[in-house]
């Protein structure tokens, strides 16, 4: 399959930002990237409304808005088939991770610092044109259409942000989970060439899960990535249990496919 090429001169963003010296720095900033088509609204009930006519490419959003924070927009966005794709960003001062747990679980490509420099735009830009890349993962050892992929997450927006993924690099056979049980559920009715979990879920979390997998003859062969917002602190109970490799939430598309290459070609 070939690269379906965009250019940041193709991009379409929509930005949300309360502050008007803020939408103007913002403004600059990505007008010097060459960013050519750009709206900005000031809240959460503007940009819906902007976005009925206007679908972009990709939206930019303070963490918190006058009418809602960044996570309660995208779960609106969500509901519309024509904006659940949309890719997102979230710009913010935010410390506390506790803080920023629910927009990495809604599946942003990037949070950026307030104020924030070109680099980081750069990189977050670069991120956003790779995740609208359609571009198939190539493997020696594998067709990667006849992968079988499992994804287990509580969070609708993260498990359909990660099918999204996967299907950009080349993988259709995703089924989804909604915690670990639901996963060893999957894993005890059909086989599987990957499994992409959370670590924090209701009911069976990702590590107890791992452990599962790990102890049992019929499956304990099986690649395991989590992709999760953990700090390192508490992963390494995880990397014990015997997870294949860790991904950050968020993450970029091209980190997946090269720890899905690592994964299933070593």
């Amino acid at each position: 399959m070939e690269a379906t090429a965009l250019s940041l001169e193709q991009l379409g963003i929509l930005l949300v930002e309360p502050s008007a010296m803020q939408r103007k720095v913002i403004r600059e900033l990505l007008s010097e990237q060459g960013i050519h088509t750009l709206e900005a609204v000031a809240s959460a009930r503007e940009a819906i409304n902007r976005m009925r006519s206007f679908v972009p490419d990709l939206i930019i959003t303070s963490l918190y808005l006058p009418d809602a924070d960044a996570h309660e927009l995208f779960a609106l966005m969500s509901k519309s088939p024509s904006l659940a794709n949309v890719a997102k960003m979230v710009v913010s001062s935010e410390q506390k991770r506790e803080n920023l747990e629910a927009v990495r679980q809604a599946g942003v490509l990037a949070l950026l610092p307030k104020p924030f420099d070109r680099k980081d735009l750069e990189r977050a830009l670069a991120a956003t044109l790779e995740f609208l890349t359609h571009e198939e993962v190539e493997l020696e050892l594998y067709d990667v259409s006849t992968l079988r992929v499992l994804v287990v997450d509580d969070s609708s927006m993260a498990r359909n942000h990660l099918r999204r993924v996967l299907q950009q690099i080349g993988v259709v056979n995703i089924d989804l989970a909604v915690d670990g049980q639901e996963g060893i559920k999957c894993l005890e009715n059909a086989a599987y060439d990957l499994v992409v979990t959370d670590y924090n879920m209701p009911v069976m979390d990702g590590e107890a899960m791992i452990n599962h997998i790990r102890q049992s003859a019929d499956y304990s062969h099986i690649p395991i990535m989590m992709v999760t917002s953990e700090d390192e602190s508490r992963l390494a109970s995880v990397r014990q249990a015997g997870v294949s490799a860790i991904c950050d939430k968020p993450f970029e598309v091209n980190q997946v496919r090269q720890l899905l290459v690592s994964l299933l070609e070593d």
